[in-house]
């Protein structure tokens, strides 16, 4: 579970594009925070405190807003500049501790399959169900000594205490593969094998 990020924010009273410019210039970053249905606050965000945050997948930001009250949030969008991928803007959910939610959590293969295979890896993330305080930073997958043919569905990875699966447990997350070194000697192998079966059964029809 990642630790709650601290971040002090700002009332933002102008709005649209020029506004936004101004306030990115401070070296800040506009916000919206949102959700269970109260309305949405705008505020600024201290720019290099939030872009180092928002480095950490399902950052769980404590929010104090202008008069003091703390607002926990998970970012939902983070808008970047197409060509600089600086921070352009951020959408804040809202939400409580107990409270549960989907997101996407990355997946992290640990150990070591044998020599000479190649792993597929179908899916970087998983979707879980997991309380908003009580969101693995990361949900490790075990490779160690997997051989050729071995696979992982997500209904088969182990999650954390209190972690649900929110994907179709059937998806693939990853496979085993023969690397193309193997693959070639396996076909060099077959074909000598047809190769040795035909000159055998030339030479018994020579006989």
């Amino acid at each position: 579970m990642a630790d709650t990020i601290n971040l002090a924010a700002e009332v933002r009273e102008e709005f649209g594009k020029g506004a936004s410019r101004r306030i990115r210039r401070q070296h800040k970053i506009p916000a919206v925070l949102y959700g269970r249905g109260d309305d949405p606050i705008h505020i600024t965000l201290p720019g290099h405190e939030t872009m180092l945050a928002l480095r950490q997948a399902n950052a769980l930001l404590s929010i104090v807003v202008p008069g003091g009250e703390e607002k926990l949030a998970l970012p939902k969008q983070v808008q970047r500049h197409p060509v600089r991928h600086t921070i352009e803007h951020v959408d804040l959910l809202i939400v409580r501790r107990g409270e549960r939610v989907v997101v996407s959590v990355p997946v992290v293969l640990v150990g070591e399959p044998v020599v000479d295979v190649l792993v597929n890896q179908g899916l970087n993330e998983l979707s879980v169900s997991a309380e908003a305080t009580h969101i693995p930073a990361q949900i490790e997958i075990s490779i160690d000594g997997l051989n050729v043919g071995a696979q992982i569905l997500a209904g088969e990875v182990v999650l954390p205490e209190g972690v649900e699966l929110a994907d179709d447990p059937e998806v693939l997350v990853l496979s085993i593969n023969a690397s193309i070194a193997v693959e070639d000697m396996l076909e060099t192998a077959e074909a000598e094998a047809v190769e040795e079966g035909g000159d055998q059964d030339a030479e018994s029809a020579g006989e």
